[in-house]
């Protein structure tokens, strides 16, 4: 039986028997990027940031997230359900050096979706908001992020891409520098039959990618940016992997469904 992979760098975590179980993508202190794809431009996804945790006198990536104001942060629920002193780095490219057009915000407050039950990632509501300490400062290296209206589902094969610095393959390397990799929608009625991810995919999630392109351990809480109308929008916050490898045959990258989530952002953001 198939385990979940859950895309965060903090800790591997192992849930409970489901169907064709998944993994969440933090990177669990190994050092986990996106699988295949190719390092994106400096800059070219505004919105990514890193979410880091204090380990120590530093910092250290474990997921990513999305800017949806400039005092708000987007994020998957499972990368930040536990106690940590949280920072977000804006405009950052390369994690490890200093590009010079970082911003470093701690986090004064985390809103997890009241929903979400860490022990059962297939339930969905895997979304989180960071409240940020100070706002950012929007320039050509830091911008707000554009949402879907609410209900929006894209259609099969809509072009996507996601981003992040997590593995860059199964038990391999965090990626220095931020990647990106296409990552087509595969739609439910697809990606919920017998041989793909089955009942384990709710019709809250988006389903991107299952071929040899994936999201991996160190993407989580991530953006899916799927092109729509000419214009990106951030679709899905990377949620979880087959834990029999990043990129398993008929297993897509699973993300939370962003526009099934927009009254919640709305209300938990509007101040």
């Amino acid at each position: 039986m198939l385990r979940f992979l859950l895309l965060t760098s903090l800790a591997a975590l192992v849930l409970a028997e489901l169907e064709p179980q998944p993994r969440y993508l933090e990177d669990d202190g190994v050092q986990e990027r996106v699988v295949g794809g190719e390092v994106a431009r400096p800059n070219s996804w505004p919105w990514q940031i890193s979410l880091q945790y204090q380990s120590g006198s530093g910092y250290a990536h474990t997921c990513g997230g999305t800017l949806i104001k400039r005092g708000w942060v987007m994020t998957a629920a499972h990368c930040v359900d536990r106690s940590m002193t949280w920072r977000v780095v804006l405009g950052d490219h390369d994690i490890y050096g200093n590009d010079g057009t970082e911003q470093y915000k701690s986090v004064s407050q985390v809103y997890v979706h009241p929903y979400w039950n860490s022990n059962n990632v297939a339930g969905g509501y895997d979304i989180a908001l960071l409240r940020l300490s100070t706002d950012a400062t929007l320039n050509n290296y830091v911008q707000l992020a554009t949402l879907p209206p609410s209900g929006q589902v894209l259609p099969n094969n809509n072009p996507c891409y996601i981003t992040g610095w997590g593995r860059t393959q199964t038990g391999g390397q965090l990626s220095a520098k931020l990647k990106q990799a296409y990552l087509p929608v595969v739609d439910y009625n697809t990606c919920s039959s017998s041989g793909w991810w089955g009942s384990t995919v709710k019709n809250t999630m988006v389903c991107a990618g299952g071929g040899s392109e994936s999201g991996c351990q160190g993407d989580s809480g991530g953006p899916l940016n799927c092109s729509v109308n000419g214009q990106w929008t951030v679709h899905g916050v990377t949620s979880f992997v087959s834990s029999s490898g990043c990129n398993a045959y008929r297993k897509p990258t699973v993300f939370t469904r962003v526009s099934a989530y927009i009254s919640w952002i709305t209300s938990v953001s509007i101040s």
